[in-house]
Formats: structure tokens, sequence, C-alpha cells
């Protein structure tokens, strides 16, 4: 079997860390003013030199993000960071903008191209176009079905392809939408997106009550959360968003209207048929998600690409979706993967089982005669809870000891909000750096 690509997200020189640690090929990263990242991401040209470094030292591809869709006064900025991008070891850009791919192919002739899915490539042709231009890799468009992945790969064999097979969905085609911009002034194809998509809106006035009109060709694939109330009405409103900003005239059931949120894709249990469609890379989405997040997706999907071709295969798939399920999500979704209208969050809940993250293991230190585990706590935990660790490995319960303050005190818990470590002794145990500690939120 080919050698396929782990691509993780990396929103910042630790999480890049983190995603190798835990089983990435390749991560992708970028600079805030470039890389459809603005906020949630303290990447410079500093850090982004030395998580080129460290991909290097650990032998894994780096890809760079430079996909806005540039304007005018963009260029210049464009051109002084392609000399930039010069001076590292990098293993190819992303990039949407044919502007922008003009000046790479001038400043970086030597440097693999790869095409954003926000460039919406879903067909033969628009790939076949792309490679005569000297596209390397095409990011297909989420849009794009499994059977039409086989098309494409048929038909442009030397095209490498990647596809996204975790994370958030966005209700625009392949990301490009306006509606940030409209609202809130800050446009998500610059990289800045506010997410409206996300927010509740609530009924602000009533219009009328009519009886459902919806049919069955435009219903979404389950018709209970289609906006049917208990008599079989749905409310004609005017709703308006959590921060009084924007009204807009709907319709709304029960529950409130979270009328563009979709589901988070989770294509876990396809990664097969992804591979002998003839997808090179599956993409990982999250450079804004948590340490956590990132390390418990990159290793669920490390192990099911690790397993394909053996008997054991379905029983790891069912093992890595559990871990899966302890991430708050909004509701998993195959995507259009399948040929299928991906379903929505109408109710706006998340799902999840409960896992809460509550600390980073960031070394080891001796004090006294025993070995302690530095850890830097984002959520409290006592002794009496019940704890799991994380690891590149895996994941198992964990007996903690004994806790100590960053003054050496004896403690019977450990907090977050702060910058200070405390030192764990997990029942005489060593734990490695880059472990994670969680526990059930109901404990």
């Amino acid at each position: 079997m080919k050698k396929i690509e782990l691509l993780a997200p990396a929103g910042n020189l630790e999480k890049l860390k983190y995603a190798i640690a835990y089983g990435a090929d390749a991560v992708y990263a970028g600079v805030p003013d470039f890389s459809l990242r603005v906020r949630i991401n303290n990447f410079t040209r500093e850090s982004l030199r030395e998580a080129a470094e460290f991909a290097r030292k650990h032998k894994k591809k780096i890809y760079i993000t430079l996909n806005i869709y540039a304007h005018n006064d963009h260029l210049e900025r464009v051109k002084e960071h392609l000399k930039f991008l010069k001076t590292l070891d990098i293993d190819g850009v992303i990039v949407a903008d044919p502007g922008i791919i003009r000046l790479v192919k001038k400043h970086l002739p030597k440097t693999e191209i790869h095409l954003s899915t926000q460039a919406n490539a879903t067909n033969i042709e628009a790939v076949k176009f792309w490679a005569e231009i000297g596209i390397k890799r095409i990011v297909l468009a989420r849009e794009v079905t499994l059977e039409e992945i086989r098309e494409i790969k048929k038909a442009v064999p030397k095209m490498e392809l990647e596809y996204f097979v975790h994370g958030a969905m966005c209700m625009s085609y392949s990301g490009r939408c306006i509606l940030s911009k409209w609202m809130s002034d800050r446009s998500a194809n610059l990289g800045d997106c506010t997410q409206p998509c996300r927010w509740k809106y609530t009924e602000k006035s009533k219009i009328q009550n009519i009886k459902s009109q919806i049919n069955s060709k435009s219903q979404i694939q389950n018709p209970k959360n289609c906006g049917k109330n208990s008599n079989d009405e749905i409310l004609a409103a005017s709703v308006i968003d959590d921060q009084k900003r924007f009204e807009v005239d709907l319709e709304e059931d029960q529950h409130g209207t979270y009328f563009f949120n979709s589901r988070d894709m989770n294509l876990s249990g396809h990664i097969q048929d992804l591979v002998e469609a003839g997808v090179d890379s599956l993409k990982i989405e999250g450079r804004a998600k948590s340490v956590y997040y990132v390390s418990t997706v990159v290793g669920a999907y490390r192990k099911i690409i690790d397993a394909l071709g053996k008997k054991n295969l379905k029983q790891i798939i069912r093992k890595q979706q559990k871990e899966l399920d302890t991430l708050v999500n909004r509701g998993y979704s195959k995507g259009f993967l399948l040929g299928n209208e991906p379903e929505h969050n109408f109710t706006g809940g998340l799902d999840g089982t409960g896992y809460k993250f509550v600390g980073q293991i960031e070394g080891r230190r001796k004090i006294g005669n025993k070995i302690f585990s530095v850890v830097f706590m984002h959520n409290g935990i006592s002794l009496a809870d019940k704890l799991e660790l994380v690891s590149p490995e895996g994941s198992r319960k964990i007996k903690l000891k004994k806790i100590l303050n960053h003054k050496m005190e004896e403690v019977s818990e450990a907090h977050g909000g702060h910058d200070k470590r405390y030192f764990f002794d997990f029942d005489g145990k060593e734990v490695a750096k880059f472990g994670l500690l969680r526990k059930n939120g109901d404990r």
C-alpha cells in the first residue's frame, strides 16, 4: 500500500510540536496576515522559522499557508513574505489566489505549490488546468464526493490529491463566505472570520404561524430536525443574533434557530475508501483548536492509517472513534463524501462524552528521591478525581498520588488560570513529555 500522508493543523509552535509527537507526517502553518487564521494564531517570522527547523529535525514536512484572496494593498507585503520564506527549509506553500500563485512561481520557483480548498477545485478539467500551470497538489473542495475523487485521480493520475477528513464544516462553498464581512466587517477570505454562522439567533418578533410547506425534496436528511414543532407548524419570525446587531426574517422551531450551523466532519470510518480512491494526503482542520483537540484527533487517525490492510482494522476504527467522541463537537457528519447533503445542527447543542482537558505534562523533575511530572494546568483537579492519560501511544487510566505546588508544598488540588507549574506523582510511575490529562466532566 502506498504511503499516505497525515497532515495536521498547527495554530502555533506548541500545537505543531504536539501534532508531530502524536503522529503527523506533515503540518501546515502560517503567519496571521496571509494564512486565513488571523485570530488564535500567534506565529511570527521567528517562531515560523523555529517550526520549520523542528519539522526538519523530526523528518516531517511543513507547508506554509498563504491562501488569502489578496487585494492590491496586500501584494507588496506578500512579496516580502515570500522573500522571507525563501530563507526557510519548507516543503510547499498552500495558495488559492492566482495572483499569489504567480508571485510564488517568481520568488520561490523551486517550492511546491498546493492549491487551497478555497480555490474550489471540484472537477477533472479544473484539476487539469491547475496541473498545466505547475500546481503539485490539489486540496479538493469539501463538496467533492468519493466517486468524483476516483474519477479525478484516474483522469489526472500524477496530481497529488489532498482531502479534509476531520474538523469544522463551513456553511458556505468551501469556506468562501461573505457573512463575516457583511455582519462584522471582518473578512473570512482574509483570515478574520467571526463565524456568524455559529451565533445563536432568537425570536425578536412573531410574524405568523403557518403550516409547514417543506416537501421531502427540500427537507434536511433528518426530518425531525427540519424546523417543525409538535403541531406540525413552523414559525415565520424575525430573529436577531445574541449581540442584538443583525435581524433576519426566517423560520424558527422550538429550539431557537442556528440556521447556518453545520455539523463537524468525521470520516474516520472511510479512510480505506479515500486511500483506494486516490487521496494522497488526509487533512485535519483545526488550527484554532486546543492542543488537546489536535493531539487526540491526530493520534486517532494515525492509528487508523497504521492499521490499513490489517485484519483488526474495524476494531481499531471503533476504538479510535470512541476517542474522537470524547471531544466536544457539533455532532458528526460525513460531509459531502457519499453524495448526500451534510447534516446541520439546528439546536446549537454540543456532543461529546463529557471529558474535560485538565493539564499538559511538560517534562519530569527529580524532587527528593522521586521523579515528578511537571504539569501546566488548564482546569482544576483533585486527588480524588479519576484521571486518564492521553499519550501518543493511546489513552489509559492513571492514578494521581501526590500534588506539589510551585512552592513545593503538598496540596490536595491543582487549578488552572495562571502560569505556575504543579508537580504530580503518578503512583511512582514516570510519564513522558507530551502527555495530556483529562477527567470526566461529571466526576
